[in-house]
């Protein structure tokens, strides 16, 4: 079983990929109505128990990291399309041990990346590329010289990001084609348990050439809120 998370325009380049190669799947959306929907085959269910694993049957559940999180611990899918425009790693962490984003523990990943691979930086997370502001070759292959920038890269992003953040989980997006790539499932489920019992984290995902990253910390316990409200 493989899981997509978004059922857009990128989520259904992940259907066409497996429905050729005859890999079964679920998709997760909140929309009902997705791209994905409308133009492929798959049957509704209700809840993750529904999935029949001996079935050809291919599946969407309405729902977001809740629902998406369920399937990983219980399916343990072969791989994790993160399609939906949000950074679903960290959101899944972020889900499974009630976090919320630490804007300041962000600073310290900034040091070690060069600026001029920076797109955006806010709300706890910084969003990385070596081709920051042209529009990427279709169906790339993510060549050690990218073929817009000209540019040699000196290493592959993920590489880069865990220079920039030793302490954080970075998971690499696997090329399965040309301008297509996934979270091995095993490495989705070892960052969510290496979370584990951790009050601050730093969560990224990154192919060979573009990529972001999360700080996450524990929200304050209601008993210090309440304090703090007081004052």
């Amino acid at each position: 079983m493989n899981l997509i998370v978004g059922g857009g325009k990128y989520g259904s380049e992940a259907v066409e990929y497996l429905l050729k190669h005859s890999k079964p799947f679920i998709v997760v959306d909140e929309n009902e109505e997705c791209f994905a929907v409308k133009n492929f085959e798959l049957a509704s269910i209700n809840k993750v128990d529904e999935v029949d694993l001996s079935s050809s049957k291919n599946y969407f559940l309405k729902g977001g990291m809740k629902e998406a999180l369920e399937i990983i611990e219980k399916l343990k899918p072969e791989y994790v399309f993160t399609t939906a425009p949000i950074h679903v790693a960290a959101a899944l962490v972020k889900e499974k041990y009630s976090l919320k984003e630490w804007n300041e523990g962000i600073n310290c990943i900034l040091v070690g990346i060069p600026f001029k691979v920076v797109i955006s930086v806010g709300k706890g997370s910084v969003v990385v590329s070596y081709n920051r502001d042209k529009a990427c070759k279709p169906k790339c292959e993510a060549p050690d010289v990218c073929p817009i920038t000209k540019i040699k890269k000196p290493c592959p992003m993920y590489e880069l990001l865990r220079f920039a953040s030793p302490t954080g989980i970075i998971l690499q997006s696997h090329q399965l084609k040309p301008g297509l790539g996934a979270l091995k499932g095993k490495e989705v489920l070892e960052m969510l348990e290496g979370c584990h019992g951790k009050d601050k984290i730093v969560i990224g995902t990154a192919c060979r050439c573009h990529g972001v990253v999360t700080a996450l910390k524990a929200k304050p316990r209601s008993g210090n809120e309440s304090e703090h409200t007081k004052n």
